[in-house]
C-alpha cells in the first residue's frame, strides 16, 4: 500500500507540472505553428530567447515522462530507490551517452549517500533489459561520516567520498583483489578520482555480517566498497564504459550532466528499443 502511495504522489507531481509548463509553451508556440507568417506580417515576433527557454522546459517534461516510466517499469521505489536519486542518475546516464563516453551495455549504477550505510544503497541497473541485477550495500570514505556519509571531496588524502558522475573502465587485480577503475567527469567533485586509487573493490567491511556486528559497515579511504564475495559479480556486471552516479542529496552540487534537453538528445540516440513518448499536456 505504501509503494501504490509513492507512486501516485510521484505521478501526480509530474502531472502537475505537465499542465503548468503546457500553459506556458503553448502561447510561445501556438503562433509558430498555426501561422507563423500571419505572426510575422502583424508585427507579433516570438522572442528567440523565449523559445530556445521553453524549448528547454519541453525537454524536462519530455524527459521526465521517460524517467516516470522506467521508474515504474522496474518497480525501483519498492527496491529502495528514490525517484529524486534515479531522475538525476539517468539523465546524467543519456548525456553521457549522447557524448560518446558510454558503451552500448546499458548498465546504470547508482549510489545513494542520503541512506545510512546499514542499508542497501547501490543499485546496479540494466536499462536495456529494465532489470536491477544488484541492490546491497556500500561503504563511503572514513572521513565522510560514520553511520552516514556528509562530507565529501576531491582532494588527495581527505580520505572522503566523491560524489557525481563517473564513467568505469577496466578491471585490474591489485591489494583488494578483483577491482574496477573509476574516472570523475565533475569538475571539482570527482575528478581527482584516477590519481587518489578511488576504485570499486570488495571488503569485508562492507558485509552484511560486519553491519549486524557493528550496527554499521567499515569505512574505506574514499573508494565506493562492496560487500566481499559480492563484489566480482558488481564488478563483471558495470564494467566497460558503464554510468556510475554518486547521489548525496546536496542543493549545491552541480554538473555538466544534470541537462534534461542533452539527457533527451542522448536517449533518442541511444539504441534502447522504446520510443520517446509524445509530451502531453492538459491545458
Amino acid at each position: 500500500m505504501r509503494t501504490n502511495v509513492r507512486k501516485k504522489s510521484i505521478k501526480e507531481r509530474w502531472r502537475k507540472r505537465s499542465r503548468k509548463m503546457g500553459k506556458r509553451l503553448l502561447p510561445l508556440f501556438a503562433p509558430l505553428i498555426l501561422s507563423p507568417s500571419a505572426s510575422i506580417g502583424a508585427g507579433k515576433y516570438v522572442s528567440v530567447d523565449k523559445v530556445k527557454a521553453n524549448v528547454t522546459a519541453l525537454s524536462v517534461i519530455r524527459f521526465e515522462q521517460v524517467s516516470f516510466d522506467l521508474y515504474t517499469q522496474m518497480n525501483l521505489s519498492a527496491a529502495g530507490l528514490s525517484y529524486d536519486a534515479f531522475n538525476n542518475a539517468l539523465m546524467g546516464y543519456y548525456g553521457m551517452y549522447n557524448e560518446g563516453r558510454l558503451s552500448d551495455k546499458g548498465i546504470l549504477t547508482v549510489v545513494d549517500f542520503t541512506k545510512p550505510s546499514n542499508e542497501k544503497r547501490l543499485w546496479v541497473l540494466d536499462l536495456n533489459s529494465r532489470e536491477v541485477l544488484h541492490n546491497t550495500y556500500v561503504a563511503h570514505g572514513r572521513n565522510s561520516g560514520e553511520v552516514r556519509a556528509q562530507e565529501f571531496s576531491n582532494e588527495h588524502k581527505s580520505f572522503m567520498s566523491s560524489v557525481g558522475f563517473y564513467v568505469t573502465d577496466n578491471i585490474y587485480h591489485g591489494k583488494h583483489g578483483k577491482s574496477l577503475r573509476l574516472d570523475g567527469l565533475d569538475e571539482g567533485y570527482n575528478t581527482n578520482a584516477r590519481e587518489r586509487a578511488v576504485v570499486m573493490h570488495g571488503a569485508e567491511y562492507a558485509t552484511e555480517d560486519f553491519m549486524n556486528k557493528y550496527g554499521r559497515l567499515g569505512r574505506s579511504l574514499g573508494c565506493p566498497a562492496v560487500p566481499l564475495g559480492e563484489h566480482e559479480s558488481i564488478i563483471d556486471a558495470i564494467t566497460g564504459k558503464t554510468a556510475l552516479y554518486i547521489h548525496s542529496g546536496d542543493e549545491q552540487y552541480t554538473s555538466h550532466y544534470l541537462d534534461n534537453a542533452n539527457a533527451v538528445a542522448g536517449y533518442m540516440a541511444s539504441t534502447q528499443p522504446n520510443q520517446l513518448p509524445p509530451a502531453e499536456f492538459s491545458i
